[in-house]
């Protein structure tokens, strides 16, 4: 697994032993970046910062740095994967833009900063993305013109909570990536 773009191009990741942790493909991921790499997603996280809840590896998040993200938080409650986690950071030399937080990602402590951009991968037996969604939201994680992009199984249910718009549904293989943004009025 590696960073397939930017700065930390063809970087390789590590993963945790076991099956507790599910890396994102780097296909999917490539996929998932050329859409927010377009104009009106790019302005949502370029230059801005940006979470990771349940990061697992931190493979979303340390892309979006390699491609321009100014910061990123990262939860993370599995020790095992917090592990990884850390030398992953450390491996991509972004200590000092980076915070790992290893929280539960459905109670996140109230953000520093308001993120333009917010990956949500949860463990695809645990139906937990919508309350992780609110939780960030509830607790300032998400800017006004924010975006969030959540992973689930492709026959995972979901029910967009209020307050939020699903804009984009897109499924690559075993992934779907849902694109949310708060409701506007």
């Amino acid at each position: 697994m590696r960073i397939v773009a930017g700065s930390r191009r063809g970087l390789n990741l590590n993963a945790p032993e076991g099956t507790t942790t599910r890396p994102t493909s780097e296909r999917a991921r490539e996929s998932l970046f050329n859409i927010l790499a377009t104009p009106k997603h790019a302005k949502k996280w370029h230059d801005r910062p940006v979470a990771d809840f349940f990061a697992g590896t931190g493979a979303l998040g340390l892309e979006a740095l390699s491609r321009g993200a100014r910061h990123c938080s990262f939860l993370e409650n599995d020790p095992a994967a917090s592990k990884v986690l850390s030398a992953n950071i450390n491996k991509a030399r972004f200590r000092d833009v980076t915070t790992i937080l290893n929280k539960d990602a459905t109670k996140p402590p109230t953000a520093k900063v308001p993120c333009g951009l917010i990956f949500f991968d949860p463990p695809y037996r645990d139906l937990v993305a919508e309350n992780s969604l609110v939780a960030a939201q509830r607790h300032g994680w998400l800017a006004k013109d924010g975006l969030a992009v959540l992973q689930l199984h492709p026959k995972a249910p979901f029910e967009c909570p209020p307050g939020f718009d699903v804009i984009d549904d897109r499924r690559y293989g075993a992934t779907r990536f849902l694109f949310l943004e708060p409701a506007q009025g």
